[in-house]
């Protein structure tokens, strides 16, 4: 057996390295090294490890608190691992081996898949699903049993002191872990090392209560509170019109062509859309596993009126002295907002960039036509391109939905990559996310990037297009859906919005080689109308959901495990100073504009407002919300000039990383705003931040029909080096800006 030395790690490694922090892949396997022989300080300097081979070796327990944040492969087979909670540590851990150690249980599975929070292959295999089994629904059940037995035969101790409480602690664990029952008994050693963990949370929950945040009341002034490389080409059925060619003048036009109505469900009471017809499939469906009865797509109702609700009236259960109250503390906290606006940066390294058109097609026609002038194009995204660790990269191949179709693009050639269609269907949203399949074997599992999609029929339609392939559907609702969200942070996490007032998350899994996967919903939302948007905080994307809506701005807590209820509330409703304004005619609640620009800044755009606001997330949500409403105000900081008009779903978008934001009109014009801070343009100036540039429809020429004027720009999306910009119409055609060098 060697000793582990600085030399042998960099000679072991893969790639090679010059320096152990540089090291990604390290293969000790075969050497029989026991845990003495594995120095702990040593090893934590291999900051950027990502796969880690110790197989065949003599282990019986992995060095305690080694700390290996960037790993997320492990290989500990065929050692003579004992001890599992020695792992804790590895918590970025996303696929491990332990097969070959003849001492490992049931139970000792379960623990590691509560220990690992990211773990998601285990032994080649996707245990995704099973593993947020154990760590949620399990684990709620058996709080809800610890605290009926703290209820029936327990009490804090009166005064409390540290001894008592030490006494109380352990009496009360070891009570709980012999008298706490759940699950079968196979796996009672699991059931009880939890039991354990979760009544020392109890009782410190009891002992130590979370501390208020003092929410700061910004109520009275206006200047406040209110305040993969692209797939081998394939596609030959879909049409590229290539006759249409593009013209640098635009002519202004009077008002926007009329479309063809239909009862589509995502036109809603505002506008109406044309009916799809039932064209050919292009990418090849797996057959599912069980059998489905044909479903009938249900026709779209018109929503309800909702009633009018005006600001005012949330204002009518305030007493005066609470009104004065909140008026002075407004003021004290304008002078005090205004102060820190001056150090507001988004990303202050960023410059301008100058677009130009490049390509518009018109690849989601009804049966082919060229004719096709009127079905509308709603959402589109570009494909992340994981890299070894699953985070994401940017890609010139986006996807775009609108009628029966979706297309992927390559930006670039301005060519149709794939296409596919449900006879049928109308799809209104996708997303992307990367998840992990399973190979079999001793193979590793590998990054792959899935497309979902949903629309009309409430069904999720389940793309892997790398290997051509759509393997897989689920009913996410018996109606339409309008929204589909993926967590970042964890790609299976899925949420989809619906016409029937819910947003649902699911567990998607993962999948293997044969394209096997499991669905399981793990909440459901309770919303007032329909979800439009659907935004999760950067920094903590698994903790709140934000939803736009046609009656507001919602957010709810998403936190698996901080309560046993699957069905929940909106936690706040964010509220903005233009609804000060509203009156009978006039209802701004409706927000249909919803995007991050930073981890911090959102941007928002309620209908009918001739300005996007810019608000902070974190100075938001620490105030205390109204206990009746549960209404808190927008801590707005800047607002930006937009245009004015009556037509809505013209959503916004934002590209964090150059700062940008973008949202196009009902005239075909795309306004671009560039937003490295807001040290001189703040709200408390009362005036509006100006576009950096509105970028004028192209106006392209159709052969036999003349200038295409511009239409209403119902979805946007950037990559996020902001080297394409691509923009979706009511008029069946999508637009390909791209960014010019500077010179």
């Amino acid at each position: 057996m060697e000793k582990i030395t600085e030399k042998l790690l960099l000679a072991k490694a893969s790639p090679k390295a010059n320096k152990l922090e540089q090291i990604m892949t390290l293969n000790l396997s075969k050497m029989r090294l026991k845990l003495q022989d594995l120095p702990v300080k040593l090893l934590s300097r291999l900051q950027s490890l990502e796969k880690l081979d110790l197989s065949g070796n003599m282990l019986q327990e992995f060095p305690k608190n080694l700390e290996l944040p960037a790993l997320r492969f492990l290989d500990l087979s065929d050692n003579q691992i004992e001890d599992v909670t020695t792992l804790d540590s590895l918590s970025n851990v996303e696929e491990l081996r332990m097969d070959g150690n003849l001492y490992i249980t049931v139970s000792d599975t379960y623990k590691l898949m509560v220990l690992l929070p990211n773990l998601r292959i285990y032994n080649g295999k996707d245990v995704s699903t099973y593993a947020n089994h154990l760590r949620y629904v399990y684990s709620d059940n058996l709080r809800t049993r610890i605290a009926a037995l703290w209820e029936n035969s327990f009490c804090l101790p009166d005064p409390i002191t540290a001894e008592k409480i030490d006494v109380l602690e352990s009496k009360f664990v070891s009570t709980a872990s012999y008298q706490v029952k759940f699950g079968p008994n196979s796996v009672s050693d699991f059931t009880r090392w939890r039991v354990g963990i979760l009544a020392k949370e109890y009782l410190l929950s009891l002992t130590e209560p979370k501390k208020e945040v003092d929410s700061v009341e910004t109520t009275g002034t206006q200047n406040n509170s209110d305040v993969s490389k692209p797939a081998k080409r394939k596609q030959t059925e879909s049409v590229i019109d290539t006759s249409i060619r593009l013209r640098p003048h635009k002519k202004p036009r009077t008002d926007p062509a009329a479309s063809a109505a239909s009862d589509s469900p995502r036109q809603s009471r505002f506008r109406l859309k044309p009916q799809t017809q039932d064209p050919i499939d292009t990418i090849r469906n797996v057959p599912s596993k069980t059998s489905r009865p044909p479903i009938t797509p249900s026709r779209g109702e018109r929503r309800s009126e909702r009633p009018k609700r005006s600001f005012q009236e949330q204002q009518t259960s305030e007493d005066d002295a609470q009104k004065k109250r909140k008026e002075s503390l407004g003021k004290k906290d304008s002078r005090r907002d205004a102060d820190m606006l001056q150090t507001v940066e988004i990303r202050s390294d960023t410059q301008p960039v100058h677009l130009k058109p490049l390509h518009v097609l018109q690849c989601h026609s009804k049966q082919d036509s060229l004719e096709d002038f009127s079905t509308q194009l709603w959402a589109c995204a570009f494909q992340p391109l994981p890299d070894s660790a699953g985070n994401a990269g940017g890609s010139r191949l986006v996807a775009t939905c609108g009628g029966d179709s979706i297309c992927l693009i390559d930006c670039e050639m301005g060519m149709v990559m794939k296409k596919y269609k449900v006879p049928g269907e109308e799809f209104f949203s996708l997303a992307w996310t990367t998840v992990l399949m399973s190979r079999g074997g001793n193979a590793s599992a590998q990054h792959c990037s899935i497309l979902a999609a949903g629309g009309k029929r409430g069904l999720v339609k389940l793309i892997h297009p790398r290997n051509n392939v759509a393997y897989g559907e689920f009913r996410a609702s018996r109606k339409a859906l309008s929204v589909l969200r993926f967590n970042h942070q964890q790609g299976n996490f899925l949420f989809t919005g619906s016409y029937d007032n819910k947003i649902l998350m699911w567990d998607i899994g993962g999948v293997d080689s044969q394209y096997n996967f499991k669905v399981v919903q793990l909440l459901v939302l309770e919303i007032g109308t329909t979800p439009l948007h659907i935004c999760l905080p950067p920094t903590a994307p698994s903790a709140h959901l934000l939803t736009a809506c046609e009656d507001g701005l919602h957010c709810y807590n998403t936190q698996l495990g901080a309560n046993n209820t699957s069905k929940r509330s909106k936690e706040m409703e964010i509220t903005f100073p233009i609804y000060k304004k509203e009156d009978k005619d006039h209802d701004y609640h409706a927000v249909d504009g919803l995007s991050f620009l930073n981890d911090d800044i959102v941007a928002s755009k309620n209908y009918l407002y001739g300005c996007i606001y810019l608000w902070s997330w974190s100075r938001t949500k620490v105030q205390r919300p109204d206990k009746k409403s549960k209404a808190v105000r927008a801590v707005v900081l800047a607002e930006l000039q937009w245009t004015n008009t009556q037509i809505p779903y013209l959503a916004l978008n934002t590209c964090p990383g150059q700062a940008y934001m973008v949202c196009g009109d009902d005239k075909g014009k795309i306004w671009t705003y560039h937003i490295p801070n807001l040290q001189k343009n703040s709200f408390h100036t009362g005036k509006p931040i100006l576009p950096t540039e509105v970028l004028e429809w192209p106006t392209p020429v159709k052969n036999g029909h003349g200038k295409v004027e511009g239409p209403s720009i119902n979805s946007v999306a950037m990559d996020p080096e902001l080297c394409y910009l691509v923009a979706l119409s009511d008029k069946n055609m999508v637009i390909v800006w791209k960014r010019e060098e500077s010179p």
